[in-house]
């Protein structure tokens, strides 16, 4: 199952006089990169939640968000750092003086700093809020699956159909390479005869040069990886573990044997359907970038 790296979901969750608030969004990463924000009381319980995502994601930059309003029986007791309110001041006055700034220093740019506020209770977390954040983030990782999911359809589509074009141009460069071999060591030894007395060429050796040299024109064997990279990838589409990478790696194979195709057919025609199919292999790598 093709499963886009790109999504949002987001989720509403109460219990017992909780209620938790979830947003989750995911974008294109070579790797599984999570970052969590979760109210302060809960920060020790975030490698919890990184289990429950890599359940839902193998691949992408994952941004979690929680927040949590409870009952009044739970509140956080938030005060005032003293000490570091005095240095960010300190080093804001000293800013304002190297940079001539006449303006004074105000409470908003004091705010922008995040520890000049400090947790006073240290009463652990109830169960029932935990609880509640974790349902929560289920559901949003639920809701973010059906989207990447459906996207994922819509890229699959797009990959099948540049898969069958891709064959399309494999199949005609096979019809204009057929027989190619042969008159090409057809002209090849009648340009070397004309040109070589044949008193002097030992003719077995001669026959030699020129197979050699006319097999090297012989696409067939490139065009037969080609097609069964072809069908590898349409092969991976259907498997349900993440296929991003593999589609990755035979993109660059086909790319591989594109270049070779151009590089021995010696024909325009040839050449011209291999520019069409590189075009297409880089469609299609902008397409997987996107695949978990």
């Amino acid at each position: 199952m093709i499963t886009s790296m790109t999504g949002f979901g987001k989720s509403n969750y109460s219990l017992n006089g909780y209620e938790a608030q979830v947003e989750i969004r995911t974008v294109n990463h070579r790797f599984l990169d999570i970052s969590i924000r979760l109210p302060k009381n809960f920060e020790t319980r975030e490698g919890e939640l990184r289990e429950l995502i890599k359940k839902f994601i193998s691949r992408g930059r994952v941004n979690l968000s929680v927040t949590l309003k409870g009952d009044e029986g739970f509140q956080l007791e938030i005060k005032v750092n003293e000490e570091a309110v005095k240095a960010y001041r300190h080093l804001l006055e000293e800013l304002r003086r190297h940079a001539g700034i006449q303006a004074p220093i105000q409470i908003e740019h004091l705010l922008s700093f995040s520890d000049i506020f400090v947790q006073d209770n240290q009463e652990p977390a109830p169960d029932d809020a935990w609880q509640c954040i974790e349902k929560a983030v289920e559901l949003a990782l639920v809701e973010l699956n059906t989207m990447r999911q459906r996207e994922g359809r819509e890229i699959e589509n797009d990959l099948r159909k540049r898969i069958a074009l891709l064959e399309k141009y494999i199949q005609e460069i096979e019809r204009l390479a057929a027989g190619r071999s042969e008159k090409e060591y057809a002209q090849l030894k009648k340009r070397i005869e004309n040109l070589v007395d044949s008193g002097e060429v030992d003719p077995a050796r001669l026959e030699l040069e020129i197979a050699l040299l006319a097999d090297r024109v012989d696409v067939t064997e490139e065009c037969i990886r080609f097609k069964s990279h072809n069908t590898l990838f349409l092969e991976s589409l259907e498997q349900p573990e993440p296929a991003g990478r593999k589609l990755n790696f035979l993109l660059q194979e086909m790319n591989r044997e594109a270049n070779t195709i151009g590089a021995k057919a010696n024909s325009a025609d040839i050449a011209h359907l291999v520019v069409k199919i590189k075009e297409e292999v880089e469609k299609l790598r902008e397409q997987v970038q996107n695949i978990e």
